[in-house]
């Protein structure tokens, strides 16, 4: 179902006489030549993949970052600081989304490489050609799309930029051998796909938070085979009308949620959040209005996961608590949260402590 090449064929390096010369082929398809390893690099998305990849010492080659979605974190950015205090000391770029991401700052800088998301490097536009005119390489990777091509390429490409290839290669393959196993134990079942609907809980239980159609949490539940019922009605990410929620009576539900939120009633996941309230906030949202009738409150299908664990390489266990959410009886073997941990304990400096995944 998937034949995906995991060769660095596909990554081609230079016939130039210097080694170090390296051209690769980024997820749009362009061909960016640099230095490889980068001796400076700035990372615009993905810091935790970052390090994941490349190792923590990738970072000593770090000279600039967006922080953002790092400290969206709150309490992960903490553990991470707590032990890299190097990390708070990195120049910020600022944000592309909120047109903070500062240019002349990249430049200033004076990066070999430049790490951008796909939508961060669309959103940028022709400011991309001033980066490159400065002679900044810019390579593209996306884990937001959430398909095992994209995954792979990606963490392909952070190898080839942190020297990390081989690493690279094995994470991509733990990946893909995790991916492929949910997906032969579906197709040996003839069982109906359960409708499965999640949102992202940061405004409690009284406003309808975003959903996820076509990519991030959305591709994750289709995936592992459910019937994600945004898809119809939301590209990327978005809101659905609350009696549309209702109509659709999905089998199960997943609310996200970060260590923080923007209400008292919020969904809390996450680094330090105790699993009995992650359990009390998840039970708030059975008293929605209209939401007794749903068959997942009905029937206690109600689901928690961390919104930090989505669009990341990290993101295999997410697949397996899918998968189990879902599929029960068929994946009864798995424990995503000590997936999620190992992942850590394998490739990460840090051990996270808290609620990752939860349930009713």
């Amino acid at each position: 179902m998937y034949r995906i090449l995991l060769s660095f064929a596909a990554l081609t390096v230079s016939a130039s006489a210097f080694a170090e010369i390296t051209t690769v082929t980024d997820i749009l398809g362009r061909e960016v030549t640099f230095d490889a390893p980068a001796k400076r690099a700035v990372v615009g998305f993905y810091p935790e993949d970052y390090m994941a990849i490349g190792t923590e010492a990738a970072y000593d080659k770090v000279v600039g970052m967006s922080k953002y979605i790092w400290q969206a974190r709150s309490a992960n950015w903490k553990l991470y600081v707590k032990h890299r205090p190097s990390l708070d000391k990195i120049p910020e770029i600022g944000r592309v989304d909120t047109n903070t991401f500062s240019v002349e700052k990249v430049i200033s800088l004076n990066p070999d490489v430049l790490m951008l998301a796909n939508w961060q490097y669309k959103s940028l536009g022709s400011e991309i050609e001033r980066i490159e005119d400065a002679g900044i390489s810019v390579v593209v990777v996306d884990y937001n799309a959430q398909t095992l091509e994209r995954h792979l390429k990606s963490t392909q490409l952070i190898g080839v930029i942190t020297g990390q290839e081989e690493r690279a290669e094995k994470i991509a393959n733990e990946y893909k051998q995790n991916l492929e196993m949910i997906t032969q134990r579906l197709e040996s079942t003839n069982l109906e796909k359960p409708k499965v609907y999640t949102e992202y809980g940061a405004a409690g239980v009284n406003e309808v938070g975003y959903t996820f159609g076509k990519n991030m949490w959305g591709a994750i539940a289709t995936m592992a085979g459910g019937d994600n019922i945004s898809a119809p009605f939301v590209e990327s990410w978005g809101k659905l009308n609350p009696e549309q929620i209702i109509v659709a009576n999905p089998d199960v539900i997943v609310m996200t949620g970060y260590e923080s939120g923007s209400s008292d009633d919020a969904m809390l996941m996450g680094q330090g959040v105790d699993e009995e309230l992650a359990k009390q906030r998840l039970a708030g949202f059975k008293q929605r209005i209209g939401w007794s009738s749903i068959a997942a409150v009905k029937n206690n299908r109600m689901y928690a996961a961390y919104h930090g664990a989505c669009r990341t390489i990290l993101d295999g266990a997410m697949l397996q608590f899918y998968a189990k959410a879902m599929y029960p009886e068929q994946f009864k073997d798995l424990d995503p949260k000590q997936a999620y941990l190992d992942f850590y304990a394998k490739y990460l400096p840090v051990t996270p402590s808290g609620s990752f995944v939860t349930q009713l």
